[in-house]
């Protein structure tokens, strides 16, 4: 005999939908998948549920890749106690910058979607604060944020590119060829554009634009 079809009342109930849950869920296909399958589809099928249930809670795919980042943001470490402030400020970018570097294509997707959530927030207010501590005027420190900010999702971007060895011999073997009367610069400095770890130039990098931040004045508003 045909086995009895189960009713409907007999199936657990699907878990009610929530935003915590839907970015939860998000940020498990991106680890598992990667940022490519972030996708409302996906995650509709991922929570058994239509696509138009999540727009009631995520505006749109960008809004969700934010909002993933915003969750990831939770990991990294706030800054230490002690220690000098501009070292400290430079730990805080420095996690920042790994983090994203362990999500490729979120580091690219992070140079135009920008979180508003609780812990993009909380990242915010630590570099206010530190860059307060260090005596730096609050207009200063209000567009050095956003500087720092694209500098370090900028250099996970450029280091999550997918580039091969072979471009990075290819660029170092035409530096090095140069001829030094079309471009006495570049062979003046041959044997130092390629130096350096990536840590160190990205240290490197944060100290200077602190630096920067530290003794330059934000124009006036009529400038």
């Amino acid at each position: 005999m045909p086995a009895t079809p189960s009713s409907r009342r007999e199936r657990p109930a699907k878990p009610a939908l929530t935003r915590e849950g839907i970015v939860t869920a998000a940020v498990e296909i991106l680890r598992a998948e990667g940022l490519q399958k972030v996708t409302m589809r996906r995650l509709a099928q991922e929570l058994d549920t239509g696509p138009a249930s999540l727009y009631v809670y995520v505006r749109n795919t960008a809004e969700l890749h934010a909002a993933v980042l915003d969750e990831l943001l939770g990991g990294v470490a706030p800054a230490p106690a002690e220690g000098d402030w501009r070292k400290r400020l430079e730990q805080v970018l420095l996690g920042y910058t790994r983090m994203l570097l362990e999500y490729p294509s979120l580091a690219r997707s992070a140079l135009t979607s920008w979180p508003s959530g609780p812990n993009y927030l909380n990242l915010i207010e630590s570099l206010l604060g530190l860059l307060a501590e260090g005596g730096v005027p609050r207009e200063r420190a209000a567009w050095g944020v956003d500087l720092l900010l694209q500098r370090a999702t900028a250099t996970a971007a450029e280091h999550a590119g997918g580039g091969s060895q072979e471009d990075w011999d290819a660029l170092g073997h035409a530096l090095t060829e140069v001829s030094e009367r079309t471009h006495p610069h570049i062979a003046a400095a041959s044997g130092l554009l390629m130096t350096g770890s990536p840590g160190a130039r990205a240290s490197w990098a944060f100290q200077a634009l602190i630096s920067g931040i530290e003794h330059t004045a934000v124009p006036e508003p009529h400038d």
